[in-house]
C-alpha cells in the first residue's frame, strides 16, 4: 500500500512531458497499476493557459478540478470551462484536450481506463 498526504498531492509534482504539452506542467501520478483493466489517477497542474495536446483514453477519462479555472474540448465542439469542483467525463475512444484557462493556473485530477493515444497539440487561444 502507498498512501499520499495532502501535502505530497497539492504540492510540488516532477515536472511534466513537454512533448504533450503546450508548456510547464506538473504532474503527480498516485495510482497506475497494469494488468488487465490499466487504470491511471494523476494530479496534473497546468500553468496559465497551458493545455495537453489532443488525446483518447481506450477506456474513458474522468477529470476534476481541484483548483483554479480550466477549458476542456471535445473534437468538433466548442471549449467548456470546467471551474474547481466541476468533473467531465470523456467517453472511450473520444478525442479531446483539457487545461488551464489563460487567467490562472489550475490543477485538476485525471482518473483514465485503458491506453493513451497522443494526438496533435491544440491551436494556441
Amino acid at each position: 500500500m502507498r498512501i499520499f498526504t495532502k501535502a505530497e498531492a497539492t504540492g510540488p509534482a516532477p515536472d511534466g512531458d513537454l512533448e504533450h504539452f503546450t508548456g510547464h506542467v506538473t504532474h503527480l501520478r498516485l495510482h497506475a497499476p497494469e494488468g488487465e483493466h490499466p487504470s491511471n489517477v494523476s494530479v496534473v497542474r497546468f500553468d496559465p493557459g497551458v493545455r495537453g495536446s489532443w488525446h483518447t483514453h481506450s477506456g474513458g477519462q474522468a477529470v476534476h478540478v481541484l483548483e483554479g479555472e480550466g477549458l476542456i474540448q471535445l473534437r468538433g465542439e466548442e471549449p467548456v470551462v470546467l471551474r474547481e469542483g466541476d468533473t467531465a467525463c470523456v467517453e472511450a475512444g473520444e478525442e479531446h484536450w483539457h487545461g488551464a484557462a489563460d487567467g490562472g493556473p489550475m490543477a485538476h485530477m485525471a482518473i483514465s481506463w485503458g491506453g493513451i493515444a497522443w494526438l496533435e497539440k491544440p491551436e494556441a487561444s
